[in-house]
């Protein structure tokens, strides 16, 4: 069974332990820098949470390896500092995972 891995600050990661996720403690981006690539490459592993300031943060050469892997899934946690649409959110999830442009309607 895969194990999810959680890289968030301080601030939340006491929720993500409650709901039983192992959590990384990265104060900073530099500490998330060097947090999140050695995830990618272990076997027991299958998502990683990261925030999404953290995500940013990574240079292209890993996001492009990010993006061409198919485990661990990386999924980002929207940042608490900016306001954002959740259907667009959804939206970017689902056409990250599936590969098509699905529009959520109420």
């Amino acid at each position: 069974m895969y194990r999810f891995v959680v890289v968030t600050d301080q601030d939340r990661a006491s929720g993500f332990r409650l709901a039983g996720a192992e959590v990384m403690v990265a104060s900073t981006r530099e500490e998330a820098l060097t947090v999140i690539p050695p995830l990618l490459y272990r076997d027991d592993i299958g998502i990683v949470a990261v925030n999404e300031e953290y995500l940013l943060s990574l240079d292209e050469k890993l996001m492009d390896r990010i993006e061409q892997m198919h485990r661990p899934l990386i999924i980002p946690i929207p940042s608490k500092s900016r306001e954002i649409d959740r259907r667009t959110y959804l939206e970017r999830l689902m056409r990250k995972a599936i590969g098509y442009n699905i529009v959520l309607k109420r």
